[in-house]
């Protein structure tokens, strides 16, 4: 099995829905390569057959056993992509040998979206709900928990308040994650906001993994300015990922210092 994550960008472009969408990565970067095309204008890629795409001997260009991150410069559930959707779904069925991982921040459209065969899943098919702030979690959460998905995970990001999901941790949730937000314009994220979530985590064994600190990041009561390149090697240096069962992990009430601030 290979070890090789993969991009898989079907589409692009996508509409601001929601606070956490304000200063959206995708529509810096459209800005910063000088795009013609506004980011609200969803449009189809030349790599939308990427999954099935083969070599010359006939295998194919994405490994057996690749991890491919599914519409990160859009949302796979926006509905300027309804048309599209089908054939994503036939090649991800067909490239069983792949696991497919997306976030949306419209889980309330997926139930219209799925596919006939669905069933109560793909088995290699990871969905992430993404929440920002108390309303989206507590909006989009129950319906995340309702839906049938063989693979859920929560995505806190860009985490822009202090939230409380614990009651949304059950048995069904692989992993909560954590990050800041980026850019300059990015709103602060305070450690204490994510110390919170690791211990909801910890207190109804969830994993819980810190992904980034975002560019302005407050700890000790100092706000910091992280520079885009060191915003997860600085999260990882905090120490403060945790694993269902893992014998490691540090006690809830332990000052955990985060590396190089």
């Amino acid at each position: 099995m290979s070890n090789k994550s993969v991009s898989w960008n079907p589409w692009h472009g996508c509409t601001k829905i929601s606070p956490g969408c304000k200063y959206c990565y995708v529509y810096r970067q459209d800005e910063m390569y000088g795009s013609e095309i506004l980011s609200s204008e969803c449009r189809k890629t030349g790599n939308f057959n990427l999954p099935v795409k083969k070599k010359r001997d006939g295998s194919y260009k994405t490994e057996p056993g690749s991890l491919v991150f599914t519409c990160f410069t859009s949302d796979f559930l926006l509905a300027d992509a309804d048309e599209w959707r089908k054939d994503c779904w036939q090649m991800m069925k067909q490239r069983s040998d792949c696991m497919f991982y997306f976030f949306t921040k419209r889980i309330d459209r997926l139930s219209q979206c799925l596919p006939k065969d669905w069933g109560d899943g793909y088995e290699n098919v990871i969905v992430g709900c993404t929440v920002e702030n108390q309303k989206a979690a507590d909006y989009r959460l129950p319906i995340f928990l309702s839906l049938p998905i063989k693979h859920k995970t929560i995505i806190a990001a860009p985490l822009i308040e202090k939230i409380d999901i614990s009651k949304y941790l059950s048995p069904q949730i692989e992993e909560v994650a954590a990050s800041g937000e980026s850019g300059m314009s990015a709103r602060v994220c305070d450690y204490n906001w994510i110390l919170s979530l690791r211990a909801q985590c910890i207190e109804k064994d969830v994993p819980f993994c810190f992904h980034q600190t975002g560019a302005h990041f407050l700890k000790d009561g100092k706000t910091y300015f992280v520079k885009r390149k060191y915003q997860i090697a600085q999260a990882k240096k905090a120490g403060i990922d945790y694993k269902v069962g893992a014998d490691s992990a540090p006690e809830q009430t332990e000052e955990i210092r985060l590396a190089g601030f």
